[in-house]
């Protein structure tokens, strides 16, 4: 009866977790990504429709790149 309750939280926080990161990327790709070409609008576009893989990916891939080029 207790285990229902307990995997509903967990998801539903999991859930929250995975929107508030996504809405964190796409917020620090839209304020602090270079404007060069369509890069910012490509991977606001790629944040978006993809959600939470999308901001995976730009995490680990285009952020930390970011940062090494631009120190932000």
């Amino acid at each position: 009866m207790v285990i229902p309750f307990i995997m509903f939280f967990l998801f539903f926080g999991i859930g929250i977790l995975g929107t508030l990161f996504w809405l964190w990327m796409l917020i620090d790709c839209a304020m602090k990504e270079p404007s060069e070409g369509n890069d910012k609008l490509i991977w606001i576009i790629v944040i978006i429709f993809t959600h939470l893989l999308g901001a995976l990916v730009y995490f680990f891939v285009r952020r930390t790149k970011r940062i090494q080029e631009y120190g932000r």
